[in-house]
């Protein structure tokens, strides 16, 4: 939205407008995303704050523009959420990256499980690193 700032709460039309969505898709979203639960006022009134936003813009192009089905973008949200508390404190930019740890393999993993789990991790890798450049 041009005229609000981006720290400004966002009706539930404003989201969708933004978003390109109907306003039912967004319901439905926050019935299938618990981390999306924008402030409701007197009458049902939506408000979106800054993070849930981000979280509807995020799981928008997860949805739209990466393919994921609605469980798909559960388990990659449901994966962050778990990995974000072990997460490492961001480094300054001056500071060298830390060598990646080696990845450890599955015991008892088929070639099908390996083939899943080396997509994830290059999944994660692509997330980590869009996170990093936009800040979040």
């Amino acid at each position: 939205m041009a005229g609000k700032s981006e720290q400004a709460f966002r009706t539930i039309s404003e989201l969708a407008g933004e978003l390109g969505v109907p306003q039912h898709i967004l319901r439905y979203w926050e019935t299938r995303f618990p981390q999306l639960r924008p402030l409701q006022r007197a009458g049902n009134r939506r408000y979106y704050r800054p993070d849930d936003v981000a979280l509807a813009r995020r799981i928008h192009h997860l949805l739209n523009s990466e393919g994921y089905t609605i469980r798909g973008v559960q388990r990659v949200l449901g994966e962050k959420r778990a990995t974000a508390a072990e997460a490492p404190p961001k480094l300054a930019l001056d500071t060298p990256a830390p060598a990646p740890a080696p990845a450890v393999a599955a015991p008892q993993a088929g070639p099908r499980d390996a083939f899943a789990a080396e997509r994830l991790r290059s999944i994660r890798a692509a997330l980590v690193a869009a996170l990093e450049e936009s800040g979040a």
